[in-house]
């Protein structure tokens, strides 16, 4: 980079500036636009200069940044001033930043760059809001035309105030001369956005949008905060604007998302395919049409999709190997799926993506490989106690219940109070039928660790279940239900010891908002086990045989329509 410095009489004088190896550039043609002050160059100016350049040079910005802080205020010159605030906000001293910034911003009024600098530098210094206040309204006030623009540049300017609150309050006042402006609402929208207050936020939007009907751009700030509180309103805020203007895709884009995180697939899909025809090269929508296509099963498109991206050089190339592998897995090509799975990369991701290996290796009865892969992934002994965690129960779950337990037993000696572990350890006793083992495990989960909501659970729930102590048992499970109220299952034990107390009406109401959360064959049994006992045998019936249909070969639910003739 060159930097040169115009004397009154005409003559040049360039300094070789190479702090570029350390910072970006000014570019010659900036510098050549800025105003020139008239100052003359003394020698002692010059030799100032060269010795902030060389000490910059040699990365000795303490020595650097006071001497070129120190040329601003004497020489006034924008390109001194921009060198010095470039050099103070890049040692984050934003005390110096602002006040160069100042400097930089009086001798070139119209440089852009140089109030937004100097607003960035202000917020990010500690100083008092007055202050904060003080500046931004001079700088909005000196913006001209570029005053919309400089509105919704406020909540930038902020974001190293760490007090959202105090952002608000900043942002209301400075605003207050422009309220007859969509930008000002905008910028107070954002600013009550980041204070929590979404009604408020709301609010100002629907201000702005009352002066700019066609700003997509709040309609799509307003649907991401209705997307929080109502889901339904955010659909129906950009179909709402879509009806209108149905070209504009950034907000058919944000159609497509709110739908997908709504989970209307259908209709998400629909909304992608629609931007794709507008703009073919848009990737990331064709990366949503694949994902949509594999949640509605249509694998053929999710082919389609996937291997044009691989093609294409998507920039998430783990996501597109994780779509072709989940391709492959639909389709039943194991091999091709484990080949898709190991070309993932990144972390976490590519431990996901082993841990799906390893799943679909035991799927195959490939037990030894699906451990020889989880055993890989540790790489400390935090992480190797928790992949045996992981190995035990892949290993329980397919009835080798020896490996489970040595791989249990392996993490324990590791990590020996781990709550996880025990638990695991636990319910493997229970199911080798080691009950004294099972609730010594339970019981030194809850003293170790007494928020651990599963541990209560299973412990009552295994007293319930043999009718013992059914006092305490119902004790255990309302402690879990304090810790964890939402919880389906925690809410089935519940049910469970009620029923089993003889508590019929109370144990069928939990149970059947249990099974509403979330429809598990074991849940079923036990509601359609109340029903029968209540007398609503057709109720039981029913109940049962539909969640026979998704679960044909669940234990606990075959057993308890045998036991009842069914």
């Amino acid at each position: 980079m060159a930097f040169s410095l115009k004397l009154k009489r005409g003559v040049v004088i360039m300094t070789t500036a190479m702090a570029g190896l350390l910072m970006p550039a000014v570019h010659a043609a900036d510098v050549a636009a800025e105003p020139h002050p008239g100052q003359e160059l003394t020698p002692q100016i010059l030799f100032d200069m060269l010795l902030a350049e060389i000490a910059l040079a040699r990365g000795r910005l303490d020595y650097s940044l006071p001497l070129y802080e120190r040329l601003a205020r004497t020489t006034k010159d924008a390109r001194v001033a921009r060198r010095a605030t470039e050099i103070a906000l890049f040692a984050r001293r934003m005390d110096m930043a602002q006040e160069t910034a100042r400097i930089w911003a009086d001798a070139d009024p119209e440089s852009e760059d140089a109030q937004r600098v100097l607003s960035g530098a202000i917020a990010g210094a500690q100083m008092p809001s007055e202050q904060i206040e003080m500046r931004l309204a001079e700088s909005l006030a000196k913006a001209g035309p570029r005053l919309p623009g400089a509105l919704l540049s406020l909540n930038r300017v902020l974001a190293p105030v760490e007090d959202k609150q105090r952002v608000r309050k900043i942002v209301e006042r400075v605003t207050e001369p422009y309220m007859d402006m969509a930008e000002a609402h905008f910028a107070r929208a954002h600013a009550a956005s980041g204070a929590r207050d979404m009604q408020a936020s709301l609010a100002s939007l629907n201000e702005a949008l009352v002066r700019r009907p066609d700003w997509s751009q709040a309609v799509l700030l307003k649907a991401q905060i209705e997307q929080t509180m109502d889901p339904q309103a955010a659909e129906k805020t950009l179909a709402g604007f879509l009806e209108s203007h149905p070209d504009d895709v950034d907000v058919l884009r944000g159609y497509g998302r709110v739908l997908l995180g709504n989970k209307r697939y259908a209709q998400a899909r629909t909304a992608f395919e629609k931007v794709l025809e507008r703009e073919d090269g848009d990737d990331a929508s064709r990366y949503a049409v694949g994902i949509i296509a594999l949640e509605m099963r249509d694998i053929d498109v999710a082919e389609r999709v996937f291997k044009r991206l691989s093609q294409s050089g998507y920039a998430d190339g783990d996501g597109v190997q994780t779509g072709l592998a989940q391709v492959a897995e639909a389709r039943g090509q194991l091999d091709e799926a484990i080949a898709h799975y190991d070309a993932v990369e990144d972390v976490p991701r590519r431990e996901r993506a082993q841990l799906r290996i390893a799943q679909l290796l035991v799927k195959e009865g490939r037990f030894d490989e699906a451990r020889k892969r989880l055993r890989a992934l540790g790489t400390d002994d935090a992480t190797r106690a928790n992949y045996l965690l992981v190995e035990a129960q892949l290993m329980r779950d397919a009835g080798r219940m020896e490996e489970a337990v040595s791989a249990v037993d392996e993490g324990l000696r590791i990590k020996p109070d781990d709550p996880d572990l025990l638990y695991e350890s636990a319910m493997l006793a229970d199911r080798l039928g080691r009950t004294e083992a099972m609730e010594g495990r339970l019981r030194k989960i809850i003293a170790l660790s007494p928020d651990y909501a599963h541990a209560y659970n299973a412990l009552g729930y295994w007293m319930a279940d043999r009718g013992e102590r059914l006092g305490e048992a119902e004790a255990l499970i309302r402690k879990a239900v304090e810790l964890r109220p939402e919880d389906p299952f925690i809410m089935d034990s519940l049910g469970w010891v009620l029923y089993r107390r003889g508590q019929f009406e109370e144990a069928r109401q939990l149970l059947e908002r249990a099974y509403q959360i979330r429809p598990d064959p074991e849940i079923a049994a036990h509601l359609g086990e109340v029903l029968w006992e209540m007398g609503n045998q057709d109720e039981a019936r029913k109940t049962w045989q539909m969640a026979a249909k998704d679960h044909p070969e669940n234990d606990t639910l075959v057993s308890v329509m045998r036991r009842y003739g069914q």
